[in-house]
């Protein structure tokens, strides 16, 4: 299955995509303000792609943590992508836990992870693999 190969590259891409989301997401305010009355509210479809990001990298995380022969990047993909959905949710709710910037610490940790599994931790067939 292509996606089982591609897990990484496909959570690479993802990841990477959610840090230029977070990115931009300053520039946004800041041009929405200067165009507008109503003040620093996200547009419904930008605030959006958080969850559609979440959503790739969750399946990228499932392929790759199935494909990986270290048990500990699983577990760390898996507890970093669990602190990206504690920060989204945090960021969507406005309980105000974590700084505005503090998404890039799970989202950079996602990438390494996946660049890390993609060149050292690939298996050359299922035995080696933890399912």
């Amino acid at each position: 299955m292509l996606l089982k190969q591609k897990a990484d590259t496909l959570g690479i891409a993802s990841s990477s995509l959610c840090l230029i989301h977070c990115a931009a997401t300053p520039f946004l305010f800041i041009a929405q303000a200067s165009s507008s009355l109503y003040g620093f509210e996200k547009p419904v479809w930008w605030q959006s792609l958080d969850y559609v990001f979440l959503t790739i990298s969750f399946v990228a995380i499932f392929y790759s943590s199935k494909n990986t022969s270290k048990k500990w990047i699983a577990v760390a993909l898996w507890l970093f992508w669990s602190l990206l959905l504690i920060t989204i949710l945090d960021e969507t709710f406005e309980l105000g836990y974590f700084s505005e910037a503090f998404i890039y610490v799970p989202s950079l940790a996602i990438v390494a992870l996946h660049f890390y599994n993609q060149k050292y931790c690939k298996c050359k067939d299922d035995n080696c693999c933890i399912h």
